[in-house]
């Protein structure tokens, strides 16, 4: 019995990719096209758009509609869009903005697919242009339209010949994918790119994002064959959670590149006032950027520059880079922006200077940069590069070449390129910098012909450079594979929290209309998810202080114990060092008279006794906030007193796992010191790691938390500690649907619960971890011929299906997109954790419908496995609103039609395959 089906969507185990209808295709590929408000008034938005479509052919029709006139520039003009006598793919609608709602209930009424709505005048000008795109959202997803803009130029499909923009001229057919939500910046860029000869695959102007946001785009152009990389100038986010998904997606196939405008606060006004929306924190979206796998660069050469680049290019494994010069100047150059970009010169390997000694003049330079000196011929050029480029030190290759009597750029590219190709250096990216202009335009030309990427300038190829390695580094933390969690609970994602505790403590609060936990509320909240912290008792006499001090130990610490004051130094509410009961005593006195002169004494409740701790080590803070576009996010840095003094910290998304906690960390100047310096021992840093995975967990699962901070968290070689916590809860009046949402769908517990297998084995079904990936690779070893067939419709050895590549994208999934269950179990002889089958829920690009795929251990197979997680799977479906589940099985595999048949699918058959289909609505 063999149990496995196919998917039709792209499947991480091979390259076979089969045609998938996106609905964007009506608005990208349209066979046909009205154009509402088409005139032939010189000068108008509606004229240019018509003659853009009509002298630009991209193999469709267009209809003018136009009440007022028969025809509009010898075309045959219609009065309404329910007249024109043939189907409409494509309306673009260029009405003033209070008859747009109107006219969208037109096309939905008549089956248009797809608008661009050209018009302004939506929320860009306050609350009766947001009612206007809630009725326009209204009517389109009532007739299952998607619409770009409003507000915007228009898109482009160069490939095709579509202009539907009123720009001046189409852009040139390229690889590149570029959005924008400026039409002004649009145009800019659109005449840029013909003086840089750059073309586009797409050339899209968003405006407002009604509807067609950012991930519906990035999945778009992820799965267009003529798209190599993607380009985005941003001023707003829009939907996080679906730009975060999509561009996690994405980016590990094609590089997605940013500029979003908005780093300081002026320029982020402006935006905000141009898109009618509010930006969030210019840190948190980088974190946010970090998290997809999306690289943010400054300026509009970086931008195509990396496009380019990066699609050309291998990723550079690490930051250390190699210099090639026959000049000493630029070299430095070089060398200056590479350090000031945190990159590195790589090392020179003894090896690789003693095979240079003999090809090199004496007085070369016998360091990193490469010093070839001024004389060098292009046979020196091309020998030293074949070594320098097999040393194991280097992550990337610069090569500079200045005019020089001996020099010859042309021959010079000629050599270098040759070299290349016959030593198949293809590990490791290469760029040039012929400097010179008109003089070596030829051997930059012969360069980029071999996809050389060349630069007029050494420091900007070293700047590319950093960007290059960056972008590499954020996007192996994404998917590399983090550790187990460090206590023995597999069914859910991270250490066992009690639960019961943390949902009694956190309901009292606001039972009791309070938005701030107490000090020791925060602790015991914390106790709850296994953050070790200080032992803390509440005294409400100066002699109960003084009792458990004693029971204790001497020294302690006095703190104020209110409900209502966050920090307490402020009102004189700490006192330390108390080494007696009587300094106890006059220690309590002097915080309850001190609250009671700064706020009044109803804010003083007594105080907390806590032992005196020794210092030793470093202290950091922890914390959580929530940002308007993104929600929950956490920092980690350098903590105590001086906390916005040092302005030390990084910022992340939750949830974590050990790699991102660990990349977290990384990111801070604390980070060094923790690693031990001067003598120190280290920290554990596996056990702060875990820690951060508990807190995001926190963070993650309690959403009444609004703010919450660690500080200090004493972290030692020998311990770990919170000292001391705030917590701030949402407003007691707050409904939950009120609260902004996670913009990383966090791994979704609910569908982690036991079941008993026909045999009586007890399996724990579950949604896959990033942490499975050492037990899938385990499960495929199990796996016969005949099953690798049927799930995948041809054979993939064993070596390329357990490859790291691939299983990251399996076990690493974005759960708002995808979900996959596994059945656990444990091996009786062995103690150790099993995988006995996967099954996979993958939602559709621009659908609400998904396609399921399963894959049973031969084993495990008629144990009702396969039936238990096609059934789950249903059931998320289901929870999901998805609207139908389908799946491809081949003919031959009988079993898994009969499970499908018995939970309600119906079948297909359309030659050697029976396609499964099983509707939700």
């Amino acid at each position: 019995m063999q149990l496995s089906t196919s998917q039709r969507i792209p499947d991480p185990a091979h390259d076979v990719l089969r045609y998938q209808h996106q609905p964007l295709d009506a608005i990208f590929a349209p066979k046909s096209v009205a154009i509402v408000g088409a005139t032939e008034k010189p000068g108008s938005v509606g004229r240019t758009l018509l003659w853009n479509l009509i002298s630009s052919p991209f193999g469709g029709t267009v209809y003018p509609v136009n009440p007022k006139r028969r025809n509009v520039l010898g075309i045959k003009a219609y009065a309404a869009i329910a007249e024109i006598p043939e189907p409409v793919d494509l309306a673009i609608i260029v009405t003033p903005a209070p008859t747009v709602p109107g006219l969208i209930r037109e096309c939905a009424d008549v089956g248009v697919k797809g608008a661009v709505i050209i018009s302004a005048g939506f929320k860009e000008i306050g609350q009766p242009g947001v009612e206007l795109e809630r009725q326009i959202l209204e009517q389109a997803r009532r007739g299952k339209m998607r619409i770009v803009g409003p507000n915007c130029l228009g898109v482009m499909n160069p490939l095709s010949g579509l202009n539907a923009t009123f720009a001046p001229t189409i852009a040139r057919p390229g690889n590149v994918g570029f959005i924008s939500q400026s039409g002004a910046l649009c145009t800019a860029v659109l005449d840029w790119s013909f003086r840089e000869n750059v073309g586009f695959s797409a050339f899209v102007s968003v405006g407002s994002m009604v509807d067609v946001g950012w991930g519906d785009l990035i999945y778009y152009l992820g799965d267009d064959p003529h798209t190599q990389s993607i380009v985005m100038y941003m001023e707003s986010i829009g939907d996080a959670r679906s730009f975060l998904s999509a561009a996690r997606e994405v980016a590990l196939t094609k590089p997605i590149i940013a500029i979003k405008v908005g780093r300081t606060a002026a320029a982020a006004q402006a935006a905000a006032s141009h898109t009618g929306s509010l930006t969030g924190s210019d840190e948190v979206l980088d974190a946010a950027f970090r998290r997809c796998g999306v690289l943010r660069v400054n300026t509009i050469d970086d931008l195509f520059n990396m496009a380019e680049v990066l699609a050309k290019q291998p990723r550079p494994k690490g930051r250390r880079l190699t210099i090639l010069t026959n000049a000493g100047g630029p070299g430095v150059l070089a060398t200056d922006a590479l350090i000031s970009g945190q990159g590195e010169l790589a090392p020179l390997e003894p090896a690789t200077v003693a095979a240079l000694d003999p090809i090199l003049p004496k007085h070369w330079s016998h360091a990193n940069p490469i010093d070839i000196l001024g004389d060098a011929e292009p046979e020196r050029y091309a020998k030293s590069l074949e070594i320098a480029a097999k040393d194991p030190s280097s992550d990337g290759i610069l090569v500079i070449l200045t005019p020089q009597s001996m020099s010859d750029p042309t021959q010079t590219a000629e050599q270098v390129v040759k070299t290349l190709q016959e030593s198949e250096i293809s590990d490791k990216p290469i760029l040039a910098s012929w400097m010179g202009g008109a003089n070596v335009a030829a051997g930059e030309e012969i360069l980029n012909q071999a996809s050389i990427f060349t630069f007029p300038y050494p420091d900007t190829a070293a700047r590319v450079f950093n960007l290059m390695w960056r972008y590499s580094y954020n996007l192996r933390g994404i998917y590399e594979t983090p550790v187990l969690p460090d206590v023995h609970c597999r069914d859910l994602n991270s250490h066992c929290p009690d639960r019961d505790s943390a949902d009694r403590i956190l309901q009292a609060v606001r039972n009791s209309r309070r938005s701030l936990l107490t000090e020791l509320e925060s602790k015991q909240l914390l106790a709850a998810y296994g953050i070790p912290t200080v032992t803390t008792q509440i005294a409400t006499s100066a002699e109960e202080a003084a009792e458990i001090a004693q029971q204790i130990g001497y020294p302690v610490v006095l703190k104020l114990h209110s409900e209502t004051i966050t920090h307490k130094t402020d009102v004189g509410g700490v006192r330390l060092l108390l080494k007696d009961a009587e300094t106890v005593k006059r220690a309590y006195h002097a915080i309850e008279e001190s609250v009671g002169e700064k706020v009044g004494s109803q804010h003083f409740l007594g105080v907390t006794v806590q032992p005196m701790m020794h210092l030793e080590g470093y202290e950091i803070i922890l914390g959580s906030s929530l940002d308007s576009q993104f929600g929950p996010v956490l920092l980690f840095g350098t903590g105590g007193q001086l906390v916005e003094v040092f302005q030390d910290r990084a910022l992340a998304l939750p949830p974590l796992n050990t790699t991102l906690a660990r990349r977290m960390m990384e990111q801070t100047r604390i980070y060094t010191a923790l690693k031990g310096v001067r003598g120190r021992q280290p920290v554990d840093l596996a056990a702060l790691e875990q820690l951060l995975v508990r807190f995001s967990q926190l963070v993650v699962e309690q959403p009444w938390i609004k703010e919450i901070d660690i500080n200090p968290l004493l972290v030692s070689s020998e311990r770990i500690i919170a000292l001391d916590a705030r917590i701030v809860l949402h407003d007691p009046e707050a409904e939950l649907n009120q609260i902004p949402r996670l913009a990383i769908r966090p791994y979704p517990t609910q569908y982690v619960s036991p079941w008993i297998a026909k045999d009586g084995t007890t399996v724990t079904i579950r949604p896959i971890r990033p942490e499975d990936e050492p037990l899938m690779v385990k499960f495929h070893q199990t796996l016969s011929e005949e099953s690798v067939y049927l799930r995948y419709f041809h054979m993939i050895k064993l070596q390329t299906r357990v490859a790291h590549d691939r299983l990251t994208r399996i076990c690493f999934i974005d759960y708002d997109r995808e979900m996959a269950l596994v059945a656990d179990c444990e091996n009786p002889e062995t103690g150790e954790h099993e995988i006995l089958g996967v099954s996979r829920l993958s939602k559709l690009h621009g659908t609400n419908e998904a396609e399921f795929g399963m894959l049973i251990s031969d084993r495990a197979q008629g144990k009702g496995i396969g039936t238990e997680l096609l059934r789950r799977l249903l059931q998320v479906g289901k929870d999901e609103n998805l609207e139908q589940i389908t799946a491809e099985i081949l003919s031959d595999n009988r079993p898994m039609q009969r499970i499908c048949e018995k939970l309600g699918f119906k079948l297909k058959r359309q030659m050697d395959i029976v396609e499964a289909v099983y509707p939700l609505e």
